[in-house]
């Protein structure tokens, strides 16, 4: 890497995001410019090898960036995903491929419990077991003030967000032994909450909560829980927010001048589900651009 790009403002560019917009979840064919999930860039050194791994939210944006980096380090990965993301879920399986590990594929909604959870008996049946659990699927929209949301949006938003978390965990608890990792992405929301994200942002500070008590809980089965929140990161999310008056300064107010690139948080993910961070548990790990938490 040279040394312009060792500078942390210039690693990525810091110019103005094009104006655009997509409808929920966001692909990744949409999105202006196409983020870098590390595709050519993130290298494996054997951190999880033979680990089992499932992630949420797993075809795009954050949740590609972590199933490369896994499977780059010796991990199998099984992908949730919507259905109508089955295009980006089939690019990131055969990254995961490429890295010479087996990738597994379950398009659903994670808003439906019994799906929620079969995902999880799925994912054991063809791997054969679950080391690391990232529960990474996440929904929000921008909102004009309290008094317009809908309770069917709310519903979706904690539905997404929190009742899947919850319900998740909770099945893969049961297979899970001591070493193994789970890892909740929450967000700078939950510290430092946008009114336009109102919502958004209660179910990551929720999150925060359930990361804290939970890793209180299965600390002395060996199980360790973390969480990494993330500030501004550009994921086909963000097109996909209603925003298109805040998309040409994304990111540009954090102290590094720019928004985050998903391959920038792989590192984390690695970190906490690894023995290198093997005394890590009930942590909230920033990746803000200096974004204080």
């Amino acid at each position: 890497m040279s040394a312009l790009n060792d500078d942390p403002r210039q690693r990525y560019s810091s110019d103005d995001f094009p104006q655009q917009e997509q409808e929920q979840p966001g692909l990744t064919g949409a999105t202006t410019p196409r983020p870098d999930h590390g595709e050519d860039s993130y290298v494996g050194s054997g951190k999880l090898t033979g680990k089992r791994a499932l992630i949420t939210g797993g075809d795009s944006g954050i949740g590609r960036a972590v199933a490369i980096a896994f499977a780059r380090e010796g991990a199998d990965v099984a992908i949730v995903y919507l259905p109508e993301e089955q295009d980006d879920a089939d690019e990131t399986a055969a990254l995961i491929r490429d890295a010479g590990r087996t990738a597994i594929l379950i398009p659903g909604d994670v808003q439906r419990e019994d799906f929620s959870r079969q995902s999880v008996d799925h994912t054991v049946a063809e791997l054969g077991g679950i080391d690391i659990l990232v529960l990474n699927a996440a929904y929000q929209k921008n909102r004009d003030g309290l008094e317009t949301i809908e309770t069917a949006e709310f519903d979706r938003v904690f539905k997404t967000n929190i009742y899947s978390t919850m319900w998740i965990a909770g099945q893969a608890i049961p297979y899970l032994g001591p070493g193994a990792s789970i890892i909740v992405t929450s967000s700078i929301q939950a510290f430092n909450p946008s009114p336009e994200l109102i919502d958004y942002a209660m179910t990551k500070a929720a999150q925060v909560a359930f990361t804290k008590a939970l890793a209180e809980e299965l600390g002395p089965k060996g199980i360790r829980v973390n969480a990494v929140a993330p500030g501004p990161i550009w994921t086909p999310l963000i097109p996909a927010t209603s925003w298109p008056d805040k998309l040409p300064t994304f990111g540009q107010d954090t102290p590094l001048g720019r928004a985050g690139q998903p391959a920038e948080l792989a590192a984390a993910y690695v970190l906490l589900a690894s023995a290198e961070g093997s005394y890590m548990s009930g942590a909230v790990i920033p990746v803000t651009g200096g974004r204080p938490l």
